[in-house]
Order: C-alpha cells, then sequence, then structure tokens
C-alpha cells in the first residue's frame, strides 16, 4: 500500500483521538509518537479528520500533476459528483473553465464512469448467479475485505470503480491522455497507485482549492442543467441504489455507511446470516460527500446531500458500454501476517497493566482500543504501550503520591475552602496527637490547629513558608508553610516537627547564658584583684618618690 497519509511527527501529541477512532486499529504506538501500519490500513481517514494536532496529511500530489501538464500529452480531470458539494453553487461548466486555465485539457464529470459501473452491476443482478453482491466503488471497502475479511471476496463485485471505469473510458477516446481524479477521498490515491496504468493522479479538493487560490483564479458561481445526470446521486448514502433499476425480486437491496456498520454486515456475510442481498457499502459516514477531505473543511451533510441530489438529473449519461472484460477487476486477499498471542502470554501482560483478575478489566476503551485483552494483543504486536492505559496510569500515580504522603516526615493537611480536613498523614497525627484519621477528616481545622494563618492565605493568595510556632496544646514547636491552590480550591499545609531543634537550642541559649554569667563573675573578681594591687602599688611608688625628693634635697644643701 502507498503511504497516501503521513505523520509530522512533531505535532503528535500522544492522546490517542486516532486509534479510538480508527475502525480497524491500524495506528502504532512509539516512543510518544503515532504511526499509521501500511498493511493494515484501509485508508478511511478518520485518523487525519480526528487529529486535533494535525499530525496527520495527506500526500500532495499536485507537483506530480504540474509535471503532467507540462509532457506536452492532454490531461483531462475526472471529476468527483461530490465537487457540487464542496464548492457551492458551481457547475460542472464553472469547474471545467478553471481548470482549463490551470492547463487541463479538459475536465469530465466521474459520473459518467458510474453510470458504466452500475449497468455493470444491473447486468450482475440480472444474471443472478451470485447470492450476496458487494459494491467495489469504495477503495476503503475494497482494502477492508481483502485485509479483514478475505472469505467475503466472492461476493464483491469484480468491476471496476467509477473513477477507473471513467478514465479507462477517457483513455480509449483519447489514446495519448493523462488522467487526474480529483475528489474528497484519500483512498483514491492509493487505489490510482495499486492499479497502475489508469488514473496517473490523484488530487483532493483541498489541493485544487489551494492551487486555485495561488494562481488568483475564482470559480464562477453557476450550476448546469442536466437531466442526463441521474448518477450523480453517487456520492450519497443510497446513491448508487437510486441509478439502478431495482426490479429483480430475487435480491433484498439495502446500502450501508460508516465502516462499524459495514463490518457489522461483512461478519454476519461470513457467518452466513445474509443471502440474496445486493449491498451499497461505503466507508464514509454519508458516502463520498462525508469524505475524510469534506468532512474536515466542509462538513454540512444535510446541506451536502441537497446540492448532490438538486444536481442530479432523472435519466443516466449516454455512454457507450464497454465489454465487461475491459472494465473487470481482480481482488486478492492482502495478508497482514500477525500471529496471535496464547492465553499465558495476554494474561502476562495484563498483569503489568495491573489488571490480575477480571474485574480490574475496565475496558474504558482510553486508550483507543474496545477492551483490556484487545489492548493487551496490541502490546504483544508492539502497536501499544502499558503506559496506554489511563486507570493504570491514574492508580500509579496515586500510589505513588499515596506512598510519598504516606511516608514523608512532614506532617501534611489539606483544607477546602471551608478549613474542613480533606486529607491528613500520619505525621500529621503523631503532631497533635491524634490516633487516626478519623478522628479529625471532615471536621474543621479549628479543632486542631488555630486557623488565623489559613484564613489568612486564603483572603491574600499568599503563601506562608517556614513559619514556626510554639503549638501549647500540644507542647511541641512545628515549622509550617500553607499554599493555596487556587485550581483545586484547596489548602495544603505542610508542618515540621522541630520541638528537639527547638529544645536544642534553648538549651544551648541556657548553657550560653550560664557561661556569660560566669565569665562576668570572674572578670569582676579579676578586676577588683587588679584595682587593690593598683592601689597598693600606687602607695608604695608615692613613698618612694617623697624619699627620693628628700634625698635629693639633702644632698644639694650640702
Amino acid at each position: 500500500m502507498s503511504d497516501c497519509l503521513t505523520l509530522k511527527k512533531s505535532n503528535c501529541k500522544n492522546c490517542y483521538k486516532c486509534i479510538r477512532h480508527c475502525p480497524v486499529k491500524s495506528i502504532r504506538f512509539s516512543g510518544n509518537q503515532a504511526y499509521i501500519i501500511g498493511n493494515e490500513c484501509i485508508l478511511c481517514g478518520q485518523c487525519f479528520v480526528v487529529c486535533p494536532q494535525d499530525a496527520k496529511q495527506i500526500v500532495d500530489e499536485s507537483e506530480k500533476v504540474r509535471v503532467l501538464l507540462q509532457s506536452g500529452d492532454p490531461v483531462i480531470v475526472s471529476l468527483a459528483p461530490s465537487f457540487v458539494a464542496n464548492y457551492d453553487g458551481v457547475g460542472i461548466g464553472s469547474m471545467r473553465k478553471a481548470l482549463k486555465q490551470l492547463g487541463f485539457y479538459d475536465a469530465e464529470e466521474t459520473a459518467i464512469g458510474a453510470t458504466i459501473v452500475k449497468k455493470e452491476y444491473e447486468r450482475m443482478v440480472a444474471e443472478g448467479d451470485r447470492n450476496v453482491i458487494i459494491t467495489s466503488c469504495c477503495h476503503s471497502i475494497n482494502l477492508l475485505i481483502q485485509k479483514y475479511y478475505p472469505s467475503v471476496l466472492p461476493y464483491l463485485a469484480d468491476v471496476m470503480s467509477p473513477m477507473q471505469a471513467h478514465c479507462t473510458d477517457i483513455k480509449k477516446r483519447y489514446p495519448d491522455a493523462k488522467t487526474v481524479f480529483i475528489g474528497p477521498c484519500v483512498a483514491k490515491k492509493d487505489e490510482a497507485q495499486y492499479y497502475d496504468g489508469i488514473v496517473d493522479a490523484v488530487l483532493t479538493f483541498d489541493e485544487l482549492t489551494e492551487w486555485l487560490k495561488n494562481e488568483n483564479i475564482e470559480l464562477e458561481k453557476e450550476l448546469d442543467s442536466d437531466e442526463n445526470s441521474r448518477a450523480r446521486f453517487f456520492p450519497t448514502t443510497g446513491g448508487i441504489l437510486k441509478t439502478m433499476a431495482l426490479d429483480d425480486p430475487k435480491y433484498t437491496y439495502m446500502s450501508l455507511d460508516g465502516v462499524e456498520n459495514c463490518m457489522a454486515a461483512l461478519k454476519e456475510i461470513e457467518n452466513g446470516n445474509i443471502n440474496n442481498c445486493f449491498i451499497e457499502m461505503s466507508a464514509c459516514v454519508g458516502s463520498c460527500v462525508g469524505g475524510p477531505v469534506m468532512e474536515k473543511f466542509h462538513r454540512s451533510p444535510i446541506k451536502d446531500y441537497a446540492a448532490v441530489a438538486n444536481f442530479a438529473g432523472k435519466n443516466d449519461f449516454e455512454v457507450d458500454m464497454p465489454m465487461s472484460a475491459e472494465i473487470h477487476k481482480t481482488f486478492t486477499a492482502i495478508e497482514r501476517r500477525m500471529m496471535p498471542p496464547s492465553e499465558s502470554e495476554i494474561r502476562d501482560i495484563l498483569r503489568q497493566m495491573g489488571k490480575m483478575k477480571p474485574s480490574d478489566e475496565l475496558n474504558c476503551g482510553s486508550c483507543g482500543y474496545n477492551t483490556c485483552r484487545e489492548k493487551a494483543i496490541a502490546i504483544y504486536h508492539g502497536k501499544a504501550e502499558i503506559s496506554m492505559c489511563l486507570p493504570y496510569l491514574k492508580d500509579k500515580a496515586e500510589s505513588f503520591s499515596d506512598n510519598i504522603v504516606r511516608n514523608t516526615p512532614n506532617g501534611l493537611i489539606v483544607l477546602n475552602e471551608k478549613l474542613e480536613v480533606q486529607q491528613i498523614n500520619k505525621a500529621a497525627l503523631k503532631i497533635m496527637n491524634l490516633r487516626s484519621e478519623s478522628d479529625i477528616l471532615g471536621d474543621q481545622v479549628v479543632r486542631v490547629l488555630d486557623p488565623a494563618d489559613f484564613i489568612e492565605v486564603l483572603k491574600t493568595g499568599r503563601s506562608i513558608h517556614n513559619k514556626r510556632e510554639y503549638l501549647a496544646e500540644y507542647e511541641k514547636y512545628v515549622e509550617f508553610t500553607v499554599v493555596c491552590d487556587k485550581e483545586y480550591r484547596l489548602l495544603v499545609c505542610i508542618m515540621r516537627d522541630v520541638t528537639d531543634e527547638e529544645l536544642a537550642k534553648e538549651r544551648k541559649e541556657n548553657i550560653s547564658r550560664q557561661t556569660v554569667e560566669i565569665a562576668d563573675n570572674v572578670v569582676d573578681k579579676q578586676m577588683r584583684i587588679v584595682q587593690e594591687i593598683a592601689s597598693l602599688l600606687g602607695e608604695t611608688a608615692a613613698e618612694t618618690k617623697i624619699a627620693l625628693t628628700k634625698l635629693k634635697e639633702s644632698i644639694a644643701d650640702e
């Protein structure tokens, strides 16, 4: 299968929305990125439609078409009949004029090919040699049957799609022509490449719109009137049946849209519960007017259906009907090659997901898979990761959080806006001499603590950090922080018992004070001694001075 859908890795946010909407779960997650599994994908385009980050993108073939236009060969457009729903008030004449301005030789309606196909369906019904006939217009449905319901392949109409039938007809009339299909479908790009030589390139309506915009070409508002255009109904649910003669009583005619509905019918066919039926199947809800490009960029189902219905005529296009062999199409099974895991391997993976018993299997679908067992099988095949399980992650986070809260040496109290205790851990219970959580849970915090600080934080929104207080009632010193969680309207109080620190500090301060007192006494005593010595020394010096003076005077007299 061609890589018609690709991933912009940088845009994937690991939300699992694509896998939740993928009907065949053909998406693999690895390294927090989504990857499309080519041999499992049916190109329904739902992942492209629902991705909130636009991480999925359709491969643009505009440049390929430009190369065709430069080749010198006539390039003719096969325009899907749903164009009238995508381009409001614009008919085939206006589209042809705009496309010729881009360089195309001509443009025709794919409904011409649809007329050929429906006539072939009528021939098959008339022959009546098939128990069940499933239309083969939708390439996504064809891929679904080829990959997932190969036993139903004999019931798939071996007829070209309208796109292929029309392009074959164009090349029959213009042997040198190149053909380009334009429509709302992703799968048509793959169909064109898989059946080489019929359709040379495929553009989506979005690609065409961008091209017209870049060339400053505006579409003229003008609808065409053509009574011979009943096949324009083809892109609507039941549109194929509207064009057919349903007068054969051997068959029951029904139309199904949406992959899930089609899968349910295919299972019934496999089981032999459906007989003598002609079934129109479309992968997209609403058929082609609900195609991925239409749904993502121009989704208005009622308006779109009305636009197609009003544009359709009452009679068939005049066509030169080819031989059945000329529009024959062969379908073969496409092997996916996946060995199923054993029951023990599934159980082992379930245990890794925290699913120890059947009651643990919630089957919530948050991972994108319908059941936990289905997800376990996907893990075995390397398509999913254990971490994709939301309940598993929630339980793991809660367990981790509970372990931290339970085992932290700090006291923790959580209050609501009414200052009612919502959570309290063992360390906080110990600080306040409480026996169990039930003694205080749901009660006002005033029962155990002064609420003044909590009220202040609640009013101002400013947190308190590392404030120390003495709780006289409990004879303990605590250092606490109070934080306001505005998002969840909670107050979180973290308390640390610093009683030992404070008592040690007091002891140290007492020792220091006593030391200072002793030192002061010693200093005082020493000062007194010094003063006494100084006094004695002062008296002796005076007497000596007097004696020496007298001696000096006596010597002088002599």
